[in-house]
């Protein structure tokens, strides 16, 4: 049980419901059906969103055939563990418990320093000093070294540091990854199409996401959208008016409180 393995899906710690039987030594179609019983009594509370626990996938057997999963959360963990008694349980919990907490930490960057909307202009200015150092470094190499590769370029200027996944911004406010994006929908800043999120018209061209693509084999990848420190500073600004602060200011107020 202490093998249980977790993976970071853009910046979000899963469970593979595959691992979660093997730990609980159930059945793997036992456990499948378990959550979609679980599922379906979460669709009955419109304020309970099941995808904050279970996240429905696929996986290719050594057949090919193609049979269903899920991606469990912390609290998806939880709620099976609560359904089990005696010494499993126990073990169970201490196990998933102990493995998220070891790669949320291994995630989990250092406290920005200050004021959340303070950090962010810092950054933000530490990002756009680095772009413009990049790039006169670029056009110096070019000058003296024309002779190289293509890839210089990008290793100089399209590998973006500063690029952030929703679910690193979302921990800023306490929230998962699919929570945030839901609420970005509803406040009108983005829209999903097919798998990925994109920004409605009024908020493109504005510098506040790029697309990344993740290659998976040779004949499939993955389209994700990332943040760069301007639009993080742009969703600061629009949460704040509406009343949704960051954790730290959260906690500041209180402390002033």
């Amino acid at each position: 049980m202490n093998d249980l393995k977790l993976i970071n899906q853009d910046g979000q710690v899963l469970a593979d419901s595959r691992e979660v039987a093997t730990a609980t030594c159930k059945r793997h179609d036992h456990l499948i059906r378990d959550i979609e019983g679980y599922i379906k009594i979460l669709s009955q509370n419109p304020d309970l969103g099941a995808d904050d626990f279970f996240i429905e996938s696929t996986y290719k057997s050594g057949t090919g055939k193609q049979y269903k999963m899920f991606y469990l959360t912390k609290i998806g963990c939880d709620m099976v563990a609560n359904k089990m008694i005696g010494a499993k349980g126990v073990l169970f919990t201490a196990a998933y418990t102990k493995k998220f907490e070891e790669m949320e930490k291994q995630l989990q960057g250092p406290k920005l320093p200050g004021t959340y909307r303070e950090a962010l202009q810092q950054l933000l200015i530490e990002v756009e000093e680095k772009e413009k150092l990049e790039t006169q470094n670029l056009v110096l190499t070019q000058q003296v070294q024309e002779f190289q590769p293509k890839a210089s370029y990008y290793d100089l200027v399209l590998q973006n540091n500063s690029l952030l996944s929703v679910s690193k911004i979302a921990k800023d406010y306490g929230m998962s990854g699919i929570s945030f994006n839901r609420k970005l929908h509803e406040l009108g800043v983005q829209y999903k199409q097919g798998d990925i999120w994109l920004l409605y018209a009024k908020h493109q061209d504005k510098g506040y996401t790029q697309t990344s693509t993740h290659v998976i084999d040779a004949e499939k990848a993955k389209v994700s959208t990332k943040w760069t420190q301007k639009g993080r500073l742009f969703l600061y600004e629009l949460l704040k008016q509406h009343g949704i602060l960051p954790v730290i200011e959260r906690e500041n107020r209180q402390d002033e409180g």
